[in-house]
């Protein structure tokens, strides 16, 4: 992973901040590619490993479609209300394909543990509920920046 951050230093995160913010958070924006060149933003739910983000997509959306087609993708994670609360961490690269899609549940290793912290996370659950119309996305980002604002001199 690649911090791409020239300006800002010194409101970025640290590596353990980062972890924590990107642990704790609960929604993600995503952005796609569609197929004539614009770019497509949708909200989803997450899990971070400390490596990669997890995201559980549904299979028939545009979302999908556009990754299936391009697997570029950028991710927003972000807090805060007053100007002096924001940060967040864009994360881009591209999209992994993880498991049958449809998850239907079937043994995949690689899986275990994102579906464990989902659950729990999401759905307050040991293991992970399968409906049929998900499947799971993983982006090892290429790049990060992050920002926390309120690193700032308040003044």
């Amino acid at each position: 992973m690649t911090v791409t951050q020239r300006r800002g230093r010194r409101i970025m995160m640290t590596p353990a901040e980062l972890d924590a913010f990107l642990t704790e958070q609960r929604t993600c924006r995503v952005a796609t590619v569609s197929a004539d060149g614009r770019p497509h933003l949708s909200a989803l739910w997450f899990a971070w490993d400390g490596t990669a983000l997890w995201l559980y997509s549904l299979t028939r959306s545009r979302r999908w479609a556009e990754l299936r087609r391009d697997p570029r993708l950028a991710v927003i994670v972000d807090d805060g209300h007053d100007y002096g609360e924001l940060r967040g961490a864009e994360l881009s690269g591209e999209a992994v394909f993880v498991g049958e899609a449809p998850r239907s549940g079937a043994p995949c290793p690689e899986l275990d543990a994102p579906e464990r912290m989902f659950a729990a996370k999401y759905f307050g659950l040991d293991a992970m509920p399968h409906d049929g119309r998900h499947a799971w996305l993983r982006l090892t980002p290429d790049t990060v920046s992050s920002w926390d604002f309120r690193k700032l001199p308040q003044g």
